[in-house]
């Protein structure tokens, strides 16, 4: 008899097992001292993630698996679930999720170590779901999921969640600046999107020295990210796109002044 994928789902939950990547450290997961009234425990949310990791499971689709593998280059396996079927599995839990008190760092942690890539998607839609409870204490985390298991698909689902904490606090606007200098291009590449759709909100400032600290890259996934930012803020600021080119024409790379200039007149 095959064995209950929920049930599976929830043992591995709690036993931590199937982690590919040590996050544990960074994300501080130790339930909380009941005798502490003022702290709050990271497993006590009423979202069930155990039994979304259950349902998942048992909607994985072989037959998507191989051709959602190869368009990401063989990068990582897949249950075969695109967004059109994973996103109504969501759905319910994180209606749920939006109504606790702080977010599941447990839950958050556990998708990022499973091996099939739609538990990574999972995560940044659920972050994004409880991004009014997120502060720039959980900026470290959300670094460290970026760090772990890259590809432009999971740094591009955290950028939405990146930019509403960054606008919340200057604080907060510090350390993603900072990211546009970190050492991972991957990192960087974040720090460059994180205002993506923000438009008349979007703090040109932060947007000049993140985008000054990459001039000069030969990474494409850098100069692509470049050409994107420009290329969405010239929608909102045209002359403000126009002059950045004209100033930095020459430290900008092909790809980013054709991406950037796509609307300008």
């Amino acid at each position: 008899m095959d064995a209950d994928p929920t049930e599976a789902a929830e043992d591995t939950v709690r036993s931590g097992s199937g982690s590919q990547n040590s996050l544990g450290d960074t994300f501080d997961l130790q339930p909380a001292d009941p005798s502490d009234s003022q702290t709050e425990d990271p497993f006590d949310t009423q979202m069930d993630g155990a039994r979304l990791i259950g349902e998942l499971f048992a909607a994985a689709d072989s037959t998507n698996a191989d051709p959602m593998a190869k368009y990401m280059r063989g990068q990582f396996p897949f249950l075969g679930l695109p967004g059109t079927l994973r996103k109504p599995i969501e759905r319910p839990y994180l209606a749920v999720a939006r109504k606790d008190t702080h977010p599941d760092w447990g839950f958050v942690a556990q998708c990022w170590a499973l091996p099939q890539r739609e538990f990574q998607y999972v995560a940044c839609d659920y972050l994004y779901a409880v991004r009014k409870k997120l502060t720039v204490e959980d900026l470290p985390r959300i670094k460290a999921l970026a760090a772990s298991k890259q590809w432009w698909d999971s740094i591009d689902a955290l950028q939405k969640t990146v930019g509403v904490i960054a606008a919340a606090s200057p604080e907060a606007r510090e350390i993603v600046v900072e990211w546009g200098n970190d050492s991972d291009f991957w990192i960087r590449r974040l720090a460059i999107i994180h205002q993506l759709g923000r438009k008349d909100a979007t703090d040109t400032e932060a947007l000049h020295k993140i985008l000054v600290a990459n001039l000069g890259s030969d990474e494409f996934f850098i100069n692509k990210a470049i050409g994107w930012a420009l290329r969405d803020f010239s929608k909102a600021n045209p002359a403000w796109v126009s002059e950045f080119i004209a100033e930095h024409r020459d430290g900008l790379a092909p790809l980013s002044v054709r991406e950037g200039s796509k609307y300008l007149r």
